[in-house]
């Protein structure tokens, strides 16, 4: 018997973050290197699902609010081998390929400063993440106003030239 419910992610507006899977308790050390030698300045927090042995929410970061923000996060989504990371002063477009490079990363449910709610199932053995809902539906198409508001906002926070 499954038993499936809806967890929004607690967070900040101008706080980014990242949900992901893995499967080895060294991801905690990994995504901790990567996050600190990927953007100079991050701030980040991160935790980790522990799936076997203790099973507990392992937790790293360099900004004491953030890494409190993931693993209360973490506990409320209490999935085996998710992570989540919460950012500032980085964007996930940052980090995110790094992190797809870390040999334990299974995969990336999403990368957003949206708000963000995760789909999961319990069963009798643990907990599952079957998707998100990043953000919210599409009203329309876009209009030739929306177009250059789009491509001035890439170049307001130097994506584009």
């Amino acid at each position: 018997m499954t038993e499936s419910k809806v967890i929004k992610i607690k967070k900040p507006d101008e706080v980014n973050l990242i949900l992901g899977q893995s499967h080895f308790i060294k991801t905690v050390e990994d995504l901790y290197e990567v996050l600190i030698g990927s953007v100079p300045g991050i701030k980040f927090g991160l935790a980790f699902c522990e799936a076997s042995g203790a099973c507990l929410v392992r937790s790293e970061g360099n900004d004491k609010e953030l890494k409190k923000l993931a693993e209360d996060n973490a506990l409320e989504i209490g999935a085996g081998h998710s992570f989540i990371i919460f950012m500032k002063d980085a964007y996930p477009i940052n980090v995110l390929n790094s992190i797809k490079n870390i040999p334990e990363v299974c995969r990336i449910f999403c990368a957003s400063a949206n708000p963000v709610e995760v789909i999961i199932t319990q069963t009798s053995q643990g907990r599952g993440i079957l998707g998100v809902i990043d953000g919210v539906s599409p009203k329309g198409l876009e209009s030739c106003e929306d177009i250059a508001w789009r491509k001035d906002f890439l170049r307001k926070i130097g994506y584009k030239l």
